[in-house]
């Protein structure tokens, strides 16, 4: 049984990685069902509705091994300046990219939604994996 106080960055980096491959899988394979049924459109808003999430993700997991880097005393590889930066950057770039796809492409807006959700459900997966392996 593992203890919560056993969570290590590495740990923390592997649950992340491991939400972003289920966003990956399961954005590939509801695009293709959303394809077939409410055409490529809509299938093209899911997917860059989970690109969106599954790059806030990434740039959360660079945020948080910045944070605990910088916690732990030790240096990081990039300024902490630069991370937030480019989080910020990111963040922009995704009001960009929203309003693009939603005026160009004439697609589901529960399609966009739905990829949007992935990173939250792909998440809760991992945390619930976490807690069966803590409580085991």
């Amino acid at each position: 049984m593992q203890v919560l106080t056993n969570f290590s960055d590495a740990d923390f980096r592997r649950t992340m990685l491991s939400a972003l491959r289920l966003l990956a899988i399961l954005a590939v394979i509801l695009a293709a069902l959303v394809g077939l049924k409410l055409g490529w459109q809509s299938a093209v808003l899911l997917l860059i509705g989970a690109v969106i999430s599954g790059s806030g993700l990434y740039e959360w997991l660079r945020l948080m091994t910045a944070v605990m880097a910088r916690m732990d005393g030790g240096a990081t590889a990039k300024p902490m300046a630069m991370v937030l930066v480019n989080f910020f950057l990111r963040l922009g770039l995704t009001v960009v990219v929203l309003y693009v796809s939603l005026k160009l492409l004439n697609g589901s807006v529960f399609a966009l939604a739905g990829g949007l959700v992935l990173g939250v459900f792909a998440l809760s997966v991992e945390a619930l994996r976490l807690m069966k392996a803590w409580t085991v």
